[in-house]
């Protein structure tokens, strides 16, 4: 018997490192830096968990080559659309009813000490981005 939960499952993968040329800089597109990123995915562990077959699951290995490569490839100026970008690929898989999506930009150009530059953005299947 399978249906919506009252509290999703939930998948993370924490600290996706990937070399990336993201900014609105000419200097951060040139010399690029280190991004991470934090995924949390939510959905009914239910259907795997009776089968104990990862063809019934979210196979995590597969979304963190895909976040890796989203860092990678592909520059854009801003974080947030890199975060939006990665939370259409993890709602790609029809299982994941929603998910949070984590930047950190820990090396961005900010004339102050500081220890990290983070956005999160929440998005749910159906919503269009």
């Amino acid at each position: 018997m399978s249906g919506p939960l009252a509290s999703p499952d939930v998948i993370e993968i924490r600290g996706i490192r990937g070399f990336g040329r993201h900014g609105v800089f000419e200097h951060e597109r040139a010399d690029g830096q280190e991004f991470v990123v934090d995924v949390r995915l939510e959905l009914d562990t239910r259907p795997a968990a009776a089968s104990d077959d990862l063809a019934d699951t979210v196979n995590y290995g597969v979304v963190a080559e895909q976040v890796h490569q989203a860092i990678e490839n592909d520059p854009v100026d801003l974080i947030e659309t890199l975060a939006q970008r990665i939370a259409d690929l993890c709602l790609a898989d029809r299982r994941v009813t929603a998910t949070a999506v984590t930047i950190h930009k820990p090396s961005a150009p900010i004339s102050v000490p500081f220890d990290d530059v983070v956005l999160t953005v929440q998005r749910r299947a159906g919503e269009s981005s």
